[in-house]
């Protein structure tokens, strides 16, 4: 089924402009398509104006949270005597996200022409990008990105003739989940294992090598030199109140066509699965997800709930990474929710006690239900976990965990119910359960 004229105009290709031009990844490219003409237009300006500036145009944060960038910046104190860096996240391990990888791959110039312009308004002399260590031809990508750059000027010593001096340094982690927290990855860049920092202090004054850090997703600042040169106003009339600009939504699942769709903040559901060429043959929409596994399950009744930030929320999910796994009549969000934990359970980090203890005997509850020896009093067990969890964590991995469990049995509790009454046959062995981890 191809799509509809009107699902095609919601297509509204920004950060992948760039994505189908032939070796769009080479700077001689990049240049020809607008690429470092924002960071000349930036360099006009004094950094002061340049946060201002991106406070203006309503820009937020892509990877999650959906913070106000123009604000994180402004927090950076100046004039303080210590060094200040910018840190990129570009770690993406939330289970059904890919649209940083694909940008860094294909576009990567975009990512370091961004990293320059906020670095120049924030005063740091040194950024890093923090990218996962099994994401190899991404990470080539970007290093050798960076040293076309500073051949041509635009990374290193004088920048541009406006005495402003930048390195950029390509670090791979080891890939740990929990260093997508941005405290944890500072550990990780600094050399200790990767786990969580009590705050405050918080990185804008304590981040780095205890010094004045941002921390910002790959989207959120490969979205700079666009807004740049585009405008604020203009960013501003691409999404909807309170969301400015486009996003790269990332369809994953029962689609006929997954892949990533960039539109306006705003679009919905129905919409992308119209562009996405529908669901697969033989499916119906059931639940998925509209940020990832760390994000609470909607189901079908929400296909039509605008994805930006504040009705997401208000429809009772998280924005997130819009990482959308779709699942069909024919997927139980049991079994989902079961692997979802398994996954949390082995990715905590261990640092506390209710995330490291909360999702091992989540675990294996779900062990047990789904292997038809549940009982009522279970479902009792999975909230009273959560609630454990929930707030009590010490980063939001544990926050994150809980969302597949509360939300599955908000919306599901009969597909619950169906496995422990007897209704549905089990999907996993009692003998499963000897030893389950």
């Amino acid at each position: 089924m191809s799509p509809s004229p009107e699902a095609l105009a919601k297509l509204t290709p920004v950060l992948t402009k760039r994505w189908l031009s032939p070796d769009a990844w080479k700077i001689d490219v990049y240049e020809r398509l607008d690429g470092y003409a924002a960071l000349r237009k930036a360099m006009r300006h004094h950094p002061d104006e340049l946060i201002a500036f991106m406070k203006e145009s309503g820009h937020r944060g892509r990877g999650g949270a959906g913070f106000p960038v123009g604000m994180k910046w402004a927090f950076i104190p100046q004039n303080d005597g210590k060094p200040h860096y910018l840190v990129v996240n570009a770690d993406e391990g939330e289970p059904g996200t890919c649209k940083d990888l694909p940008l860094m791959t294909n576009d990567p110039h975009s990512l370091i022409e961004g990293i320059v312009i906020a670095s120049y308004a924030v005063r740091a002399a040194r950024a890093f990008v923090y990218i996962r260590g099994e994401a190899v031809h991404a990470a080539r990508r970007l290093r050798n990105a960076v040293e076309e750059a500073r051949a041509k000027g635009y990374v290193g010593e004088n920048i541009l003739g406006t005495g402003f001096d930048l390195d950029i340094v390509v670090h791979s982690g080891a890939g740990a989940y929990i260093c997508g927290e941005e405290t944890a990855l500072l550990d990780s860049l600094e050399g200790f294992r990767g786990q969580p920092r009590l705050r405050p202090p918080f990185p804008a004054t304590h981040g780095l090598y205890a010094s004045p850090t941002v921390i910002n997703n790959v989207g959120s600042i490969a979205s700079v030199p666009h807004i740049v040169l585009g405008g604020a106003d203009w960013w501003k009339s691409l999404g909807s109140e309170n969301s400015a600009g486009t996003m790269i939504y990332s369809l994953s699942g029962r689609v006929k066509n997954p892949g990533q769709y960039e539109c306006g903040m705003g679009t919905t559901l129905n919409e992308l699965l119209d562009l996405a060429g529908g669901m697969a043959d033989g499916h119906n929409l059931k639940f998925w997800t509209p940020g990832g596994s760390s994000t609470p399950m909607l189901a079908a009744e929400h296909a039509d709930v605008p994805l930006d930030f504040d009705s997401v929320a208000k429809a009772g999910s998280i924005l997130g990474t819009t990482a959308m796994m779709i699942f069909s009549d024919q997927d139980c969000p049991v079994y989902a929710s079961y692997r979802w934990i398994r996954f949390y359970a082995h990715e905590s980090c261990g640092k506390c006690t209710p995330c490291r203890e909360g999702n091992y005997w989540m675990t294996r509850v779900y062990r047990r239900i789904l292997s038809g020896q549940g009982t009522h009093d279970d479902l009792d067990t999975l909230l009273d976990a959560c609630d454990n969890l929930l707030g009590r964590s010490f980063c939001g991995l544990g926050d994150g965990a809980t969302s597949c469990v509360t939300s599955s049995l908000k919306l599901f509790k009969q597909d619950y119910l169906d496995y422990i009454e007897g209704r549905r046959q089990p999907l996993l062995k009692a003998s499963d359960l000897v030893g389950a981890h």
